[in-house]
């Protein structure tokens, strides 16, 4: 698809969004008979109440490019903001895997294919200094392994945690419950433009849409569809938090929980998590052992920069657990003289160690 004609299919989805009555189920529907937003707005009547009721059709047949519209576009422009549909490359495919993904994803900054390694940090707002201490030092760690750190940019835990990855150069991922147009908390506008230049800010709601109490339980499936994992730092017994794992939990998603003073109220949730099955954790090192993905920046950065076609090979085929010479030689199809040499080149780089009996692993040290 041509840059223009995706510039003007985002056009036509912030008016096709304005109407109040078209819900993700019906636009779904829209979508798969018609294909592109344009085709949608141009659609006779009658061909439009096959997917959905009269009332929604007659909106959408009645549409006018108004001020508001207008408005709207401007602020598309003013803020670089991509309207990406789940049919585009640029849509996170991962984000396909739960039930009931957002048709359309309005977008500040960058989704990376990258961004698919990412562990959701989440918190109450009113968290304590020791819950924001950990959220920024979890997601510093998070962040130094090459790891994306997912949360909703509110106060408290969530602000605490997009730091902790900025400050260690990571990338991270904010998700809105109203327009990416608008800072929400307007104390975080510094924060919102450091996330867009090192990540993306997302948000499922058309420019201009306020956050609204109800837009946030929808907000908070797709901080858990993002995520492989779910850290819970800090919450109440009755709280977004508790909504975003529950999400986490029908997704399949990994649950991470933080102990906390079993007098706080704002350990409740937390602790509550543990008893039903939330895994505790005392540092971010045991959350990534878990995932398995510890050294993943680092194995980036080799892959990427340093290794050249044939070492490239060998070290995908070798793993952080011990590899026989002859299980290489099986797995490679090349002679054991030439995966010996190269095998010598890796290790006096200091990127692959030799063990007692011809094994081989990666070394990170």
């Amino acid at each position: 698809m041509e840059h223009n004609s995706y510039k003007e299919q985002g056009k036509d989805f912030v008016l096709l969004l304005s109407v109040e009555r078209l819900t993700e189920t019906r636009l779904f529907a829209l979508l798969e008979k018609f294909q592109t937003p344009g085709a949608i707005l141009n659609a006779p009547f009658k061909e439009l109440t096959k997917c959905v009721d009269e009332e929604t059709a007659k909106r959408i047949t009645e549409l006018n490019v108004d001020d508001s519209i207008k408005r709207k576009w401007e602020l598309m422009e003013k803020y670089d903001i991509s309207v990406i549909p789940y049919y585009s490359e640029e849509y996170p495919h991962w984000l396909k895997n739960m039930e009931h993904f957002p048709p359309v994803l309005f977008v500040r900054g960058k989704i990376l294919p990258e961004d698919e390694i990412a562990i959701g940090v989440i918190g109450t707002r009113g968290a304590t200094v020791y819950g924001k201490t950990i959220a920024e030092d979890f997601a510093g760690e998070f962040a130094r392994a090459g790891v994306c750190v997912v949360s909703g940019m509110a106060r408290g835990i969530d602000t605490c945690a997009h730091l902790g990855a900025l400050k260690n150069n990571g990338r991270t991922i904010a998700v809105l419950g109203c327009g990416v147009d608008i800072v929400y908390p307007p104390e975080n506008r510094s924060l919102l433009n450091e996330i867009v230049k090192n990540g993306a800010v997302v948000s499922e709601f058309n420019i201009q849409t306020p956050p609204l109490a109800q837009n946030f339980p929808k907000r908070n499936r797709i901080i858990a569809g993002l995520s492989r994992a779910i850290v819970a730092i800090e919450a109440k017994e009755k709280s977004g938090v508790m909504n975003t794992v529950q999400w986490a939990v029908q997704q399949g998603k990994e649950i991470f929980a933080i102990p906390g003073n079993i007098l706080s109220k704002t350990s409740a949730g937390t602790n509550r998590l543990i008893k039903e099955g939330a895994i505790p954790v005392t540092s971010a090192e045991e959350v990534l052992d878990y995932l398995g993905v510890k050294f993943i920046k680092k194995e980036r950065r080799l892959k990427e920069i340093i290794l050249n076609e044939s070492e490239k090979r060998i070290w995908e085929g070798l793993s952080l657990e011990p590899v026989y010479i002859d299980e290489l030689k099986e797995k490679l199809d090349m002679p054991t003289a030439e995966i010996l040499k190269i095998l010598l080149g890796l290790e006096i780089k200091g990127y692959v160690k030799q063990l007692p009996g011809m094994m081989f692993v990666k070394n990170f040290e």
